[in-house]
């Protein structure tokens, strides 16, 4: 059952040059225990969705059901109540300088009344759920960064949400700490059954924890699934974009081809496309054995999801046709996509 469900979510704003739509007739359903992403490049619509989702903003058409409650009709008092089970975390922390981490910790549960005592139990709880055992008394400022978005996600964590909402939570850390606290938030998932949507521009963000992903473009979900099931067949322009950069960020395809081709006029340039179980067997290596071929690796990687592996490798493969022909029907015959870019 969905725990989120967008219905033709439309939200505009007044500005100089008239009326901008930053979500435009957005319809999703995220269920309880989901790691829902929602990616898209700058100016897609990310953050203003996800201030839709904790009644931050309200849509101009279409409905925002949360917890079968339809935001709009709810009173003021209603909508506190209500914004008090979404957690949220964000990309530059927004901690407090003047405070102790634990005391950060402590905020909201202070704005809503809790004695003292419990709230420092609370926060000790929590502190050590993120790996920060002993730092309480510590202050932001002598802390790394993906310290301090430890102590944002205990912090969100406090009143004890049923959703966690991150906005470009992991932007403003290096790789290893991203891949930390995406390690954390997983965890956080499996042992709360907490239900996260990401709003992030990193793919490897949605490839690394997330189970379902909506890609957003000028205000619209262009593409919407299983991570895994998008990972493989991206069909839309801005998702094949996302998918690739993930892949091979830096490689230059195009001029490696034409490199290998010149020297290897004669062979077959085949880019392998693995969309299954086949991605972790040793599917060349048994082609090698089975035909009298050769083949070289020459550009590609094959990556692991939540749930499952995807990728491509472009190969060139050199031997007598029949046999080469022998070897691209083995690999069909085994699901792998078989996509001949140049015959020799």
């Amino acid at each position: 059952m969905a725990l989120i469900e967008l219905r033709h979510v439309k939200k505009e704003f007044s500005g100089k040059a008239g009326k901008v739509t930053a979500v435009d007739d957005v319809s999703l359903s995220i269920d309880k225990g989901d790691i829902y992403g929602i990616v898209g490049y700058s100016g897609a619509g990310k953050s203003t969705l996800v201030r839709l989702l904790n009644g931050l903003e309200l849509p101009s058409q279409g409905e925002v059901v949360v917890q079968d409650m339809e935001i709009t009709s709810l009173s003021s008092a209603d909508l506190r109540r209500f914004r008090k089970k979404i957690g949220m975390i964000f990309q530059h922390f927004n901690l407090l300088w003047s405070r102790t981490i634990v005391e950060n910790i402590m905020l909201p549960l202070e704005l809503t009344g809790i004695p003292k005592a419990q709230r420092l139990k609370r926060a000790e709880e929590l502190l050590t759920l993120v790996g920060l055992e002993g730092r309480g008394n510590a202050y932001p400022s002598q802390l790394s960064g993906g310290q301090k978005q430890r102590v944002g996600i205990a912090r969100a964590l406090a009143n004890n949400p049923e959703i966690l909402l991150c906005d470009e939570a992991t932007s403003a850390l290096d790789p290893q700490t991203t891949d930390e606290v995406l390690d954390l938030l997983l965890e956080i998932n499996r042992e709360l059954n907490l239900t996260i949507v990401l709003i992030t521009h990193e793919m490897h963000v949605i490839r690394k924890i997330c189970n379902r992903v909506a890609v957003m473009e000028l205000g619209k979900t262009v593409e919407e699934g299983e991570v895994l099931n998008v990972f493989r067949n991206p069909k839309q322009e801005v998702t094949k974009r996302f998918v690739q950069r993930e892949l091979d960020p830096e490689d230059n395809l195009e001029e490696l081809l034409s490199e290998l081709i010149s020297e290897n006029p004669e062979g077959f340039v085949t880019t392998l496309h693995f969309k299954g179980e086949n991605a972790n067997e040793p599917i060349i290596s048994q082609a090698i054995r089975l035909f009298d071929i050769d083949i070289n690796v020459v550009h590609g990687k094959v990556q692991q999801t939540k749930e499952g592996a995807f990728g491509s490798l472009t190969v060139m493969i050199t031997g007598v046709d029949k046999e080469v022909e022998n070897a691209l029907d083995f690999f069909k015959e085994k699901e792998v996509g078989v996509e001949v870019i140049h015959h020799g």
